[in-house]
């Protein structure tokens, strides 16, 4: 994975956006029960189940910085990542060389709450995957899939940090996928972006 660099500029505007969204309420549009905590992931573009408001440039500071703009979305807190069935995988990082243990929802499972049928045609969807720094990857939904991607919200057993690679990590079990893993180690991980915060579905 290609070294992203902080700027102190970035990380003080990233903190003040989430401490202004752990403040934030937004009016519930779905049948689910309300969330409580801040809003750590916005899926945005084809999703049919709601729960946020449109865009709001004055409270979604960060996604207005990286030219974000969305009139419907599916928002989630930890509370309701955490209450979908939870994986673990065991891939060797690049950071240490080293497995660690990494445990959260399937993607595919997150963006079926959104709407996005698990039966849906795999090549119809593109899928951006956007980190707090602004790095983002695109895969279709097939590559999703077939990678088995989830999306981490613990590391070894433990909550993963803001400034470490949390609070959550799309992320895939490189070590058992035989065309990644003859990648070096730094290259495997280079459609994983860390301190993920936002999803677009293109059709």
């Amino acid at each position: 994975m290609k070294k992203r660099q902080f700027l102190a500029t970035s990380l003080v505007a990233t903190a003040s956006t989430l401490a202004l969204a752990a403040t934030a309420t937004a009016k519930n549009h779905s049948k689910t029960a309300k969330q409580v905590g801040p809003h750590l992931l916005t899926i945005t573009g084809a999703v049919t189940h709601t729960n946020r408001p449109p865009f709001n440039a004055g409270s979604d500071i960060l996604m207005g910085k990286h030219k974000l703009n969305f009139d419907k979305a599916r928002s989630f807190d930890f509370a309701s990542l955490a209450s979908l069935p939870s994986v673990t995988i065991k891939p060797t990082l690049e950071y240490d060389g080293k497995v660690h243990q990494l445990s959260g929802p399937r993607l595919s499972e997150v963006l079926s709450v959104c709407g996005i049928e698990k039966n849906a045609d795999g090549e119809r969807f593109k899928i951006a995957l956007r980190a707090i720094d602004g790095y983002a990857a695109v895969l279709t939904l097939s590559q999703i899939r077939k990678l088995e991607f989830i999306i981490a919200t613990h590391i070894d057993g433990q909550p993963m940090a803001i400034g470490a690679l949390g609070p959550l990590w799309a992320v895939f079990d490189a070590d058992r996928h035989a065309d990644v893993a003859a990648l070096p180690l730094k290259e495997r991980f280079s459609q994983c972006p860390w301190g993920l915060y936002h999803i677009d579905i293109a059709t």
